[in-house]
């Protein structure tokens, strides 16, 4: 006899879930008939919004530029007082090796006390020979030991100096690390942006960035400022010659650079250490507030932070590595707000 089954009902649990997913499904689709569509950025929105990453990343560079530099001279000063160190301690097992050659000596007069063993002598004379010698052998000790003591002195306070350093480059390696995300990150929110431009728009993007190089790469109305120095003249030319190679954050030449890293790779080839980061090169020489003042090959500073610098070319023009995507070229100083100048 053939059964007759009611079909298994689904559970209570299961028809709340199925109902609650149609209903949110029915909002769902209720909101994206009513909303809106998204909009697009114009290709002019986005280079706006891109330059806009750019200088933040470049603030950060400058950043990690710092962070970078203060490593390097961490590990040289670190390197040298562990070499002093070393030095220290071949020293002071030399001092000890001496003292221990000075109680040696004195042992082998017999094991007993000194004074005892002089007394004992049947010469006189021969006592107060041993007596002088006596006396100058504590001297030659307690001199002995007191070198000890002044070069354990030095040593402890270098190694003290060697752990607070090594502390500080731990801290400074952190920072680094974080800088460098920092600009990565900045960079990776460009390229997202740029990304969402259609073929054509990145390809005319791109066009109009090449003619921005091109058409600076040529040093167009400079007028006839003449250089601030001899120096400065070399260290200008050093740039002109870099014109055309890519910014690239971190970098110091000669393939690539960054603003800094052009700035003073250029006064190095001109004999003339300056240091590494915008911040750091805005306080040396002398300022010049006034555009009128500049002379070719001052450094020329931009942004209130002063993340910015290149060399005055003259006319109004800056020669400098602008920001990714771009070219070391000649540049009008208006497109950027001009703080101050630094005669090297």
């Amino acid at each position: 006899m053939a059964s007759h089954r009611r079909p298994k009902q689904q559970s209570r649990a299961r028809v709340t879930v199925l109902t609650t997913a149609a209903a949110a499904a029915v909002v769902l689709s209720a909101n994206a008939a009513n909303a809106a569509p998204s909009e697009k950025l114009s290709k002019d929105q986005v280079k706006s919004k891109v330059d806009k990453l750019y200088e933040q990343a470049e603030q950060a560079t400058e950043k990690y530029n710092g962070a970078k530099e203060k490593q390097q001279k961490l590990q040289k000063e670190i390197s040298t007082i562990q070499d002093n160190v070393a030095r220290g301690q071949e020293d002071l097992n030399k001092l000890r090796d001496g003292l221990g050659s000075l109680a040696t000596a004195q042992y082998r007069s017999g094991g007993i006390d000194p004074s005892v063993q002089l007394f004992l002598s049947s010469n006189p004379d021969d006592f107060l020979d041993k007596a002088s010698t006596l006396d100058q052998l504590s001297g030659q000790q307690v001199d002995a030991l007191r070198k000890i003591q002044s070069k354990q002195r030095e040593l402890a306070q270098e190694r003290s100096e060697a752990t607070e350093k090594l502390k500080d480059l731990a801290d400074t390696r952190t920072e680094l690390g974080n800088k460098k995300k920092d600009v990565q990150a900045k960079l990776a929110a460009a390229q997202k942006i740029l990304n969402s431009l259609t073929a054509k728009e990145k390809a005319d993007l791109a066009a109009q960035q090449q003619r921005a190089d091109r058409s600076s790469s040529e040093r167009v109305n400079l007028g006839d400022a003449p250089p601030a120095s001899g120096r400065a003249a070399a260290a200008f030319a050093a740039a002109q010659g870099q014109i055309g190679k890519p910014y690239v954050y971190g970098a110091t030449g000669p393939s690539s650079f960054d603003c800094s890293g052009l700035t003073s790779y250029a006064y190095a080839q001109a004999g003339v250490s300056i240091p590494r980061t915008s911040e750091e090169q805005a306080n040396i020489g002398t300022r010049i507030y006034s555009q009128s003042q500049l002379k070719v090959g001052d450094l020329v500073f931009f942004y209130g932070d002063i993340h910015h610098v290149g060399l005055y070319a003259g006319g109004g023009q800056v020669l400098h590595a602008p920001h990714t995507g771009a070219v070391v070229r000649y540049e009008a100083m208006s497109d950027m707000p001009f703080q101050f100048g630094v005669r090297v």
